[in-house]
């Protein structure tokens, strides 16, 4: 499944926690897991690596992947900017709850911060509402967004040496202007979107498990709860039920023991829907 996403040429990449049991402290830490999700192709997997977030754990996973790689302001990910091969892709919702959370500091500045985005939000609902396909998703966004973007750039520059820098209106202007290449290179290509939100929505099965099982006992279970999320990832991308698809896998996985003529990639959701719609 990991190879299938990597291969495709559009991904969103995300993380969040998930709390380890330190055996030696007898307490738990936080650790991360990475969700990475093909855009065009409904596929999902988790990755998980000693609870890391750090850098080292993103560079080989995503050594040989080309393509539209679409992250938040994470820093991590700063290495692909420029990176041959790779087109590096901002999220439009972090951009904005920056400006959310700056409201009750500086009331105008946020609202036309907000007003802005929403504008940008308003081409990407008309293009759905005309189901307009990607070429004309994009001519779209060269007519009526980019223009939005030239003069949000703009004022964005202007208030830069107006706010400070650790005020809640100082970071969301500091960080829309720092990562403005980034959040506006979707308008370029139909496929792309505005905004990382679906792999938020991939994360989210894990935040509410989290709620109830509270943690991982160790490394190794967490390596086992990537998996299951992958597989768990994949089939509410795709709409599969996936009681469904787990028991058929269960009924028969053993068909494939010892049969060398069988590839067990067949039971992957992805493979099972097509070969049962």
């Amino acid at each position: 499944l990991k190879e299938i996403v990597l291969a495709t040429d559009y991904i969103q990449v995300d993380e969040t926690t998930l709390p380890i049991v330190n055996n030696e402290k007898n307490k738990t830490v936080k650790g991360y897991i990475w969700m990475v999700r093909s855009v065009m192709e409904s596929l999902v997997f988790f990755h998980y690596d000693q609870g890391s977030r750090a850098q080292k754990v993103v560079l080989p996973l995503l050594i040989d992947f080309k393509g539209g790689l679409q992250v938040d302001g994470y820093p991590v990910y700063n290495i692909y900017e420029g990176k041959e091969g790779v087109t590096l892709l901002g999220c439009w919702a972090h951009a904005r709850r920056y400006f959310e959370e700056a409201l009750k500091e500086d009331k105008a500045k946020a609202e036309y911060a907000l007003e802005q985005i929403g504008l940008l939000y308003a081409v990407e609902r008309e293009a759905d509402d005309k189901e307009l396909s990607y070429t004309q998703r994009a001519e779209l966004r060269e007519r009526l967004s980019y223009p939005i973007m030239v003069a949000f750039e703009k004022w964005l520059y202007k208030e830069i040496p107006q706010v400070m820098p650790k005020s809640r209106i100082g970071k969301a202007v500091n960080y829309t202007y720092h990562l403005y290449h980034r959040l506006t290179r979707y308008h370029l290509d139909g496929r792309y979107r505005i905004d990382n939100n679906m792999a938020e929505n991939s994360i989210r099965p894990l935040a509410l498990g989290r709620k109830n099982y509270l943690f991982c006992g160790n490394h190794d279970a967490a390596e086992d709860a990537a998996v299951i999320y992958s597989l768990l990832g994949t089939c509410k991308a795709l709409n599969v039920n996936f009681r469904d698809w787990l028991e058929y896998v269960l009924s028969h996985i053993h068909d494939y023991d010892n049969d060398y003529s069988k590839d067990l990639a067949e039971l992957l959701p992805n493979n099972w829907a097509q070969n049962n719609s």
